[in-house]
């Protein structure tokens, strides 16, 4: 029987590898490490690549696993959750893994100008109906050119055609230059090999949607400093479902 959420939340206090500064903390208490996570943290300065909404934290395992010359953090508000990752790191003595709890909208008051090179947005929720909460939106974009790194890469790995339509539609409005682009990852990487990095690492649940036949869409593009940044102005087909089991609740077939 798994642990409780309390009993998981009183864990987290205690790891090493876990920092909780969910808005209602970081408005009255500064984060002192921002701009110093490779002294004060990593101890190295090997890049620092962040996971947006990592939920339990396979993806952030899987990358530090893979990737012991780089350093990666997950980022979620749902401490639960997280409490998975955070605990295998330990458990696997990972000492290039960290996790940040805390609000997405408010991750640039934890990281300084250039000290993140990467950032992956792995399954995000499509907020089909709220552009600005999508992690791909022009609103989030902005907010990453305050930490990432002139030309930092951004992977969007999704089982959503709605979210990955939208962030093909932003990117191209906005000339940012794309590296790969595929609606069928695991056909692509049959044939091409650059796309063996977004393949190599597969979560629950999206092994659970592979077998129930949904393709796994992938965008990896680059985001200059330079430039403003605008909305695409398009009608995109809505998802039928947002995950395993769930059915769109929505009657409207269309949202921009």
């Amino acid at each position: 029987m798994s642990k409780g959420k309390l009993a998981k939340f009183a864990d987290m206090e205690t790891y090493e590898n876990v920092f909780q500064y969910p808005f209602s903390v970081v408005s009255d208490v500064p984060f002192t490490m921002r701009g110093h996570w490779h002294e004060e943290y990593f101890k190295n300065d090997n890049p620092i690549v962040l996971e947006l909404g990592c939920g339990k934290g396979e993806y952030t395992i899987g990358l530090a696993k893979r990737y012991p010359q780089m350093n990666f953090i997950g980022v979620d508000i749902k401490g639960a959750r997280m409490w998975t990752g955070a605990t295998q790191a330990l458990q696997d003595g990972l000492k290039n893994v960290a996790f940040l709890r805390t609000n997405i909208e408010i991750i640039d008051r934890f990281f300084a100008p250039g000290e993140v090179q990467e950032l992956w947005l792995t399954f995000s929720d499509p907020q089909m109906k709220n552009p600005r909460k999508r992690l791909s939106s022009t609103y989030f974009l902005e907010r990453y050119r305050r930490f990432l790194t002139d030309n930092g890469i951004i992977h969007v790995k999704t089982d959503s055609n709605f979210l990955f339509t939208y962030t093909c539609y932003m990117v191209d409005h906005n000339h940012l230059p794309v590296q790969l682009r595929t609606t069928d990852l695991y056909s692509e990487v049959t044939t091409n090999s650059e796309y063996a990095e977004a393949a190599s690492i597969q979560t629950y649940y999206e092994q659970m949607w592979l077998a129930r036949g949904l393709n796994i869409k992938y965008l990896k593009f680059l985001l200059p400093h330079e430039g403003a940044l605008e909305e695409p102005d398009v009608e995109i087909e809505l998802d039928d479902y947002r995950s395993y089991h769930r059915t769109k609740r929505s009657s409207l077939e269309t949202a921009k």
